[in-house]
């Protein structure tokens, strides 16, 4: 439906209890009717085109609204504060507009039957709340997305049945409350990109029903309480703070429902913990750009749910562990169904007529072909791959690599592996970003990887390899010269041509297991030629 908002469906039907206009493109400004409706219950505008100002006299005109949403518009002006003149509201949405101003202190004392409040991602500002506040039934507070500064509010502490804490992405300061640890009902804490310092409080370890804890990009430090294992925690991000110190036995211990373990970013030193395999459920886990030592453990390969690996930037020794491939890096993505559940988490209020249901969507960062992208939501169910670039691993590259085909991205670059270029990595056929740069690799590029038909980055550069690069067509006909520099036995396609004899593919098969740093046919050749030449000199001459 267009045109305006029908105000004579509220003049014609005194008795309307519900009007649910949801998803249409009503738009115009938003006009209420002359006379007060006494029996509308609930209003849902979300997501049409209104624009202007929500009118000031709406609170005495809807009294009766306990649901009252029009998120996903484009009004903007203040919040009017006669909607603290509703009484019996449980809901208000009036998230993902133009809104400006502050929260009314009016809204904060007078709707005291509030149970979700919902203001995200609009232009308010100023301080969250004063102490005159009688929101003592909320369970869902959204702030996320506005320009609140100054710190969490003492006020807070009254909302005894909170559920859900959103404050991300705003300017506010100050310590994290140790109160928070108090609400014991409280299931998700969601604080990303604020200006928060101070230590994790230890009186999180209370938060038995906790399941999501983001208070990540902010200025946080200290060391992780060792006593923090919430039994149904599903979700922590922590990263891009400032937390040092070694990941303790107590922390996360038989937290056996974490799917997601984001530490990326801190200061974090010591050996990845050899408990972590009692993280069973763990999809993701990321501890990239720490102070990590050690070797990466064996156990692991013991997470079957594993999806993505992140131990970059660290300053991890030792080989790669072979058995990679017990973990779900390997399945194919049909499996991945079952997993939904695990990053988008939903849950509902109660209301007279029905329940309103919301819904969190995991999000992080992760970086494939040298870009660092967001991902959120479902489409975590379909990312994969293992990123150990940037340390001090030796050896070979484990064959067994190639039999994770699900991932996405393989980046072992910038370490100390040797040996040949694995040709089982013709197997990773969902693979978009392989970089094995900056090693010690030799041998000959394996044939089989322009099978290769999804990948878009690719780099060997700076490694001892020779021969004759890939043919040079389907995908690999898309990479320059930049992919290849740093060894200069290598030629092809977009290398210069190589003048010594063609190499078959058998030879290319044969060479996956020689750690030579030149072709040896080509050695072969040139020695004898330099051997006869120098003995024919020699015998001239003497002559």
């Amino acid at each position: 439906m267009n045109g305006e908002f029908p105000t004579w469906l509220l003049e014609n039907n005194t008795k309307l209890r519900q009007l649910s206009l949801v998803n249409d493109s009503l738009g115009g400004p938003f006009r209420l009717p002359i006379h007060s409706h006494k029996r509308l219950g609930m209003l849902d505008m979300s997501n049409n085109n209104f624009r202007g100002h929500i009118p000031v006299e709406i609170g005495d005109v809807l009294p009766s609204l306990y649901v009252f949403n029009i998120s996903m518009n484009a009004l903007d002006g203040s919040i009017p504060s006669s909607i603290g003149n509703i009484k019996f509201l449980q809901i208000l949405d009036l998230s993902n507009n133009h809104l400006t101003g502050e929260i009314p202190e009016h809204l904060a004392v007078g709707c005291v039957n509030l149970q979700s409040l919902a203001l995200s991602n609009n232009n308010l500002q100023g301080h969250l709340f004063s102490r005159n506040f009688n929101l003592t039934n909320l369970q869902w507070l959204q702030l996320e997305g506005n320009r609140f500064v100054g710190e969490i509010p003492q006020s807070l502490s009254k909302c005894s049945p909170l559920e859900g804490l959103y404050l991300n992405n705003n300017s506010l300061s100050g310590k994290i409350p140790r109160w928070l640890g108090n609400l014991t009902w409280l299931q998700y804490i969601i604080m990303p990109n604020n200006h928060l310092e101070g230590p994790i409080p230890v009186e999180f370890c209370q938060l038995d029903s906790l399941q999501i804890l983001d208070i990540s990009d902010n200025n946080i430090s200290g060391s992780l309480p060792s006593c923090f294992h919430p039994l149904n925690i599903k979700q922590v991000h922590l990263s891009k703070n400032m937390l040092h110190g070694q990941l303790k036995r107590g922390t996360f211990f038989n937290c056996s429902s974490l799917v997601t373990l984001d530490l990326s970013y801190n200061r974090l030193n010591g050996s990845i913990p050899d408990w972590v395999d009692g993280l069973s459920q763990l999809s993701h886990l990321i501890l990239g750009h720490n102070n990590l030592e050690g070797e990466v453990p064996v156990q692991l390969c013991e997470l079957n749910q594993l999806q993505l690996l992140d131990l970059s930037n660290n300053n991890l020794h030792g080989p790669i562990p072979p058995c990679f491939d017990n973990t779900t890096l390997h399945e194919s993505y049909s499996n991945s169904s079952s997993l939904d559940e695990q990053f988008e988490i939903s849950f509902s209020i109660e209301g007279p007529d029905g329940d309103v249901e919301k819904q969190i969507r995991e999000n992080f960062e992760f970086t494939t072909k040298n870009i660092a992208y967001i991902y959120q939501g479902k489409v975590l169910n379909l990312l994969s791959g293992l990123d150990l670039s940037c340390n001090k691993l030796i050896g070979h590259i484990p064959p067994q690599i190639g039999n994770l085909t699900r991932i996405q991205t393989l980046n072992l670059s910038h370490n100390n592996l040797i040996g040949s270029i694995p040709s089982t990595f013709s197997n990773l056929k969902y693979v978009e970003s392989l970089d094995l740069s900056n090693n010690k690799l030799n041998g000959k590029i394996p044939y089989q990887l322009v099978e290769l038909k999804t990948l878009e980055v690719f780099s060997v550069a700076y490694n001892n390899l020779s021969g004759e690069i890939p043919e040079w067509k389907a995908q690999f006909a898309t990479f320059n010269e930049s992919s290849y520099e740093g060894n200069i036995f290598l030629c092809g396609l977009p290398l210069p041509i190589c003048i010594s004899p063609a190499t078959t593919p058998e030879a290319s098969i044969d060479n996956e297991g020689d750690d030579n740093l030149i072709d040896m046919d080509s050695f072969f050749i040139t020695f004898t030629t330099s051997y006869v030449i120098v003995i024919f000199g020699i015998v001239i001459v003497l002559y």
